[in-house]
């Protein structure tokens, strides 16, 4: 697998990335098309496309922050499921960062959220803050109570959260 980081909100892989963003997470979990537009001037984004030989199987949002890496919106597509590329790409991600956090929706939601979380225990992640609220994005957008993980156990969650709200939420 290759990792592409995409660098410009007109290319042709960010307009695929985000006609699939759209489509796989509610509205309310993602950001409008003007947002979306502008982590590409971010420097503290990547926005990566998933590659498997010549095929763009999926894509990843992170931050790079002062001592984690938050993943942001991480989406194999879905005729590309269940072959371990999720899994093999947290492997790739754990080997360059040490410090990983990402939120997750509750598993008394629905069976999604139930393999979800299956899937990120499976993996590394274990729920660091069962009370994490994710900011709205915008107004007009409710915020959402969902959980956060990471693949270690910080002693306290506060430092992680003030970051998150204030670099990715701001």
């Amino acid at each position: 697998m290759e990792y592409l980081q995409v660098s410009a909100a007109d290319d042709f892989r960010a307009e695929h990335i985000y006609k699939s963003y759209c489509s796989t997470f509610p509205e309310d979990e993602r950001r409008s098309k003007d947002q979306f537009r502008q982590l590409f001037k971010n420097p503290k984004v990547k926005v990566l496309a998933i590659l498997n030989e010549l095929d763009n199987i999926g894509y990843l949002v992170l931050w790079e922050l002062t001592d984690f890496v938050f993943i942001e919106h991480f989406e194999i597509f879905s005729e590309f499921r269940s072959l371990k590329y999720g899994s093999e790409m947290l492997a790739h991600l754990f080997r360059t960062y040490s410090h990983v956090v990402l939120e997750a929706e509750p598993e008394h939601l629905n069976d999604d959220a139930v393999r979800r979380i299956a899937f990120y225990s499976k993996n590394g992640f274990s729920v660091i803050d069962e009370n994490y609220v994710q900011p709205c994005y915008e107004e007009g957008k409710n915020s959402l109570q969902l959980l956060l993980l990471a693949n270690w156990a910080p002693e306290k969650t506060d430092w992680i959260k003030e970051e998150i709200y204030d670099v990715v939420y701001c």
